[in-house]
């Protein structure tokens, strides 16, 4: 489990390919002394599992499954990834809930500066619209972000300078892809409620009584 708030920006050193997938090396800003073997670590907000720690680097291996669903397809040695080590309890939760499971790809539309602040239109897959709310959460390439406002299946990102300055935000640009991991909560919430709203829309009777009745309240 993560937060998504970023320790740092790391280099993948190298990628080799493995039996449909690829064993990635990374090459992180802070001290791993002490990462260990099978440790998770969310890079681009993917949880991945340690396989090989040295002192400055580690390896972990990314699975076919993880190449479908995220942009470690379109990586190359040399780029640049968002890390974050996993949580340990009593920790501050300063972001929200990130698994490190990431549900799709998505698309910077615009980027605009406005003074030190970002202004960031992102579109994701229809699919993922649905759970999109103003000032919900949702992690882009691991990183803990407030929805600002949701136009369809696009919504925009207002990004502080610290966070620009210290995660990959500042070498997106229009075009590029990002990883995306709706909130967690949203998605039980939606798929808890899926039935009783598919009974309500044919009956036209969604309420608080009907709410009520079906023990949501």
């Amino acid at each position: 489990m993560f937060t998504g708030l970023i320790e740092g920006e790391g280099k993948i050193t190298s990628l080799l390919p493995e039996k449909g997938g690829l064993t990635i090396e990374i090459q992180p800003p802070f001290d791993i002394t002490d990462v260990k073997i099978g440790d998770s670590i969310a890079v681009n907000g993917v949880c991945l599992t340690a396989i090989e720690v040295k002192d400055k680097t580690f390896k972990a291996h990314v699975s076919p499954e993880t190449l479908n669903r995220t942009t470690f397809k379109y990586k190359r040695q040399g780029d640049w990834v968002n890390l974050e080590r996993s949580l340990r309890l009593g920790d501050r939760l300063g972001g929200h809930l990130v698994s490190g499971h990431v549900d799709g790809i998505g698309k910077v539309l615009t980027v605009n500066p406005l003074g030190e602040f970002y202004r960031f239109l992102i579109e994701i897959p229809e699919t993922l619209a649905v759970y999109l709310i103003e000032k919900g959460s949702i992690a882009v390439d691991g990183i803990s972000l407030t929805i600002n406002k949701v136009i369809e299946n696009s919504f925009e990102l207002m990004i502080i300078p610290h966070t620009y300055q210290v995660t990959t935000l500042k070498r997106l640009k229009p075009g590029d892809l990002i990883n995306i991991e709706i909130d967690m909560i949203a998605k039980m919430v939606h798929k808890w409620l899926s039935p009783y709203l598919k009974k309500a829309e044919k009956s036209s009777q969604l309420s608080i009584e009907f709410l009520k009745q079906h023990g949501f309240f």
